[in-house]
């Protein structure tokens, strides 16, 4: 839920309290819940779409550029101690580390972070087929390396 939340409001403090908003008014509501009109968990991601959704309209996300590199540059001490965890001894590490660094922090990215094809092309500054063809191509390269 967090995930869908960030994806949506691309702010992880004001994902938090889409996320904890949502718990509170499922608890509230819960009453209202009718299995024959759909399943639970389409119900709640409902409810919390919507919440994203009032949080947007109501202009509380405005993002200070200073913001936005920080979080850029949080990703990416995310993304290198992640890597830095593996062993050296790891046969993953010593795969990605044949991959050249696009096709590697696009995999690490869509991975660890969870960011879609599009985030990544964002965040690299890089056309989005190409960040496509890296992922796919990337993950061509481990598998063949893995096995």
């Amino acid at each position: 839920m967090l995930g869908v939340a960030r994806r949506m409001l691309r702010r992880a403090d004001l994902a938090e309290d889409a996320v904890q908003d949502c718990f509170v008014l499922l608890w509230r509501k819960c009453s209202q819940f009718d299995a024959r009109q759909g399943q639970a968990k389409a119900w709640i991601y409902t409810i919390l779409r919507n919440r994203c959704l009032t949080l947007l309209r109501n202009g509380d996300r405005e993002i200070a550029l200073d913001e936005d590199k920080a979080e850029k540059a949080s990703d990416e001490a995310i993304l290198e101690v992640a890597y830095n965890r593996l062993e050296r001894t790891n046969d993953l590490r010593i795969c990605l580390e044949t991959l050249d660094p696009n096709k590697r922090m696009a995999i690490l990215s869509s991975y660890i972070l969870g960011y879609s094809h599009g985030e990544i092309a964002g965040r690299m500054g890089a056309p989005l087929g190409s960040v496509k063809a890296w992922v796919r191509r990337g993950l061509l390269m481990l598998r063949e390396c893995l096995a």
